[in-house]
């Protein structure tokens, strides 16, 4: 009997230990301030930049191109960037609308793009440009009030400690008897420590690749890996491309190439969307995410705003990709898009930062929007001419005004019971992607 109950306290004790064991991350208040911060940007630029730019075959081509990762790496030894200008940069992406970036500091290749001890494969040491980008981009960042984020990869190509997963190939170079995945583990502690430290403030980091080893259950230590970043730097966001709903831990969830709750490109298929964490949709702006030589086919500036449009009315921001060139300058169809998209949020903008869902969901002729910090207003984004007069079901009982936001000018409007009826312009501009009217009741 004194044996049974023995058992039975060690029982309870044993659940006790693991109940504490298994509490829940609960972030900081400065990490939920980011949160808001994120959410309220709602347009930020993604920049895939590495010595892949030099094959112009796009940020895949070590794997894509099935190359030997020793022949590979000797590209490091020609990058030289002689006409980047990180303050252009940022001054372009600002000029856009956009309020954060965010850089592949290191990609599956392996390359480091910042200053770091950790390894010699970076820009510092193992190229002829011994420079550090990534200092010059977070100064240019800090001093134009632009948030700066960090891509950072979880699987590796270089590596011989990184335990191949299902994007490792025959004649990679790589040695399986060397995998030794505590050793890489500690080596990407080392480098988040180095990007938190050297170039802060650092809004987030932005994981990719634990889909390596997705189906063979690998032990990626997430939450583990997690809270060391927090532990460094509570405010610090943080957000995996799992395609997943979000892990323990995690700060934002993504969506690559897709509106949440869509899945046209198919990375999401089954993906849940949290209501819990700030939303992120990133698109490239051509069709590859790396600098590619071949990829000419961008899209129109229309279709990027009102991609962003639709993003924010579904509560989510948008993050553009860029792929910069080799020698350090963004493609002219790129800064073309940027101004045009610049040339719409100097007029618009409103209808995008700090807002999100409108009163309706999506519908034919376009999508609505509303700020998170004022009930009274409501935004009606047209992508089409509904007819001469739209039709909008309202909850305000009445109704100050209805104008066009770019000019302030005012439209004709009736409020019948639930109904909203507004006159719209003999013929809506042409050259505008999204034409938006601001409701505002009384």
């Amino acid at each position: 009997m004194k044996t049974k109950t023995t058992i039975l306290a060690l029982a309870v004790l044993l659940l006790c230990t693991t109940a504490v064991s298994a509490q829940t991350y609960t972030p900081s208040e400065d990490n939920l301030a980011a949160r808001r911060e994120l959410k309220d940007d709602r347009f930020g630029i993604f920049l895939h930049w590495g010595i892949y730019s030099m094959f112009g075959q796009g940020e895949w081509y070590l794997n894509t191109g099935k190359l030997n990762r020793d022949e590979y790496a000797h590209a490091a030894a020609g990058f030289f960037p002689s006409r980047y200008d990180a303050r252009e940069w940022v001054r372009a992406f600002k000029d856009a609308g956009a309020s954060y970036v965010t850089i592949t500091s290191r990609h599956h290749d392996g390359f480091s793009m910042f200053r770091t001890a950790c390894t010699p494969y970076n820009i510092v040491d193992a190229t002829p440009y011994a420079h550090d980008v990534i200092a010059d981009l977070a100064d240019a960042c800090h001093e134009q009030g632009v948030a700066l984020q960090f891509y950072y990869s979880l699987l590796d190509w270089m590596r011989d400690d990184y335990p191949g997963g299902g994007t490792v190939w025959a004649g990679s170079g790589k040695d399986p008897q060397k995998a030794d995945y505590d050793s890489y583990f500690n080596f990407m502690k080392g480098q988040v420590k180095e990007l938190l430290q050297q170039y802060a403030p650092v809004r987030a980091l932005w994981f990719d690749g634990w889909w390596d080893h997705r189906e063979a259950g690998f032990p990626w230590r997430m939450e583990e890996f997690y809270a060391y970043i927090h532990g460094l730097q509570p405010s610090c966001l943080v957000g995996n491309n799992h395609h997943r709903y979000p892990f323990e831990g995690e700060d934002f969830q993504m969506f690559e190439r897709d509106l949440p709750g869509h899945n046209e490109a198919g990375f999401s298929e089954g993906q849940e969307v949290s209501r819990l964490v700030p939303l992120e949709m990133c698109q490239t702006m051509n069709n590859t995410w790396g600098y590619s030589v071949s990829d000419h086919a961008y899209k129109s500036s229309t279709e990027l705003i009102r991609t962003l449009a639709r993003a924010v009315s579904l509560d989510s921001n948008l993050l553009l990709n860029i792929g910069p060139r080799p020698d350090g300058c963004l493609p002219e169809e790129a800064l073309d898009r940027l101004k045009e998209i610049g040339a719409w949020m100097r007029l618009n903008g409103a209808s995008i930062r700090g807002c999100g869902p409108g009163p309706l969901a999506e519908q034919d002729w376009g999508v609505t929007t509303a700020p998170s910090d004022d009930p009274k207003v409501f935004y009606v984004h047209l992508f089409s001419s509904p007819g001469a007069v739209l039709e909008l079901p309202v909850t305000f009982r009445r109704i100050a005004s209805v104008t066009a936001l770019a000019d302030g000018s005012k439209l004709a409007f009736r409020k019948m019971k639930d109904k909203l009826y507004v006159t719209l312009p003999s013929s809506l501009p042409e050259e505008n992607a999204d034409f938006v009217i601001k409701v505002l009741a009384k």
